[in-house]
């Protein structure tokens, strides 16, 4: 069984995105999600999977979970569940659940690892917010923190947690 990861970029208040699109663009969090699931299976919901500008991110499996079984994308394996998408990972080290709110929700029951880019800002009007990270169940292991710099408009943090 891989170990199941979670990756996410919040803000203060856990809010993820703003009508099916991120609350900012931080260039630091696109170049440390690539970093992060480069080479790996990631897992989303159709209407993430429909935000990314491009399609099908580059070198990933990626795995959409969709109700609608006669949609299909290039370069895109679509399941209609969580748990039908996790059976077609086995024998894969670790993937990667990244979005959108929903498939989080389901995911952090079980999941082993988060990983959790803490903008340092709360921003108006978002209508999509992460589970709460329970601290009797996750275990925070590694910490990073950045200042806000000509590329990246808000302080952020990198956060890694394990379930206890």
């Amino acid at each position: 069984m891989p170990t199941i990861s979670i990756i996410v970029a919040v803000d203060q208040r856990n809010a993820i995105g703003r009508q099916n699109n991120l609350l900012c663009h931080l260039p630091a969090d696109l170049k440390y999600f690539k970093s992060i699931t480069d080479g790996h299976t990631i897992i989303m919901g159709r209407r993430t999977f429909e935000s990314l500008p491009k399609g099908a991110l580059p070198n990933r499996r990626n795995i959409v979970i969709t109700r609608n079984k006669d949609l299909q994308w290039a370069n895109v394996e679509a399941c209609v569940s969580l748990k039908e998408a996790l059976a077609l990972t086995n024998g894969e080290s670790e993937l990667f659940i990244i979005g959108g709110g929903s498939v989080y929700r389901d995911a952090i029951t079980f999941a082993d690892k988060l990983y959790v880019t803490e903008i340092q800002n709360s921003f108006e009007g978002a209508d999509t917010h992460f589970p709460e990270i329970d601290k009797d169940i996750w275990r925070l292991i590694s910490e990073e923190k950045h200042s806000a710099d000509d590329k990246n408009r808000f302080d952020y943090h990198f956060l890694t947690y394990e379930r206890i």
